[in-house]
């Protein structure tokens, strides 16, 4: 449970730091220096691998494959950038939303099924 919780808050961090600027719509986001944007997003990115790291090594310690860390974080990813997607920028969600959504979670099912 704190590798999941761990990937959670991680991939809050991650998807501010990749997507944050891009609020308010193309105007406001190319009105924004480069420079100030990717200086945020590496602080952001900052605190997400202060979460990514640990929870990769937590998950490793006890027993979960790389393979397994990394699907569960795309689930993970994926979720939250639906989440965001929609209450910061604004987004619909879309059925093609949900359908690779599905994917996901059956990747990671497979890599999870017999463990």
């Amino acid at each position: 449970m704190p590798t999941l919780i761990l990937l959670v808050i991680s991939n809050v961090f991650m998807t501010a730091a990749w997507y944050w600027h891009l609020k308010g719509g193309p105007e406001v986001a190319n009105a924004r220096p480069i420079a100030m944007v990717i200086a945020v997003s590496w602080g952001l990115a900052l605190v997400e691998y202060c979460f990514a790291v640990p929870a990769n090594r937590i998950g490793y310690a006890h027993g979960w494959s790389a393979g397994q860390l990394k699907i569960a974080q795309e689930a993970i990813a994926l979720t939250i950038f639906g989440v965001f997607m929609v209450t910061v920028l604004g987004e619909a969600l879309s059925w093609r939303h949900i359908a690779a959504f599905a994917c996901i979670m059956a990747a990671a099912g497979f890599l999870f099924l017999g463990k």
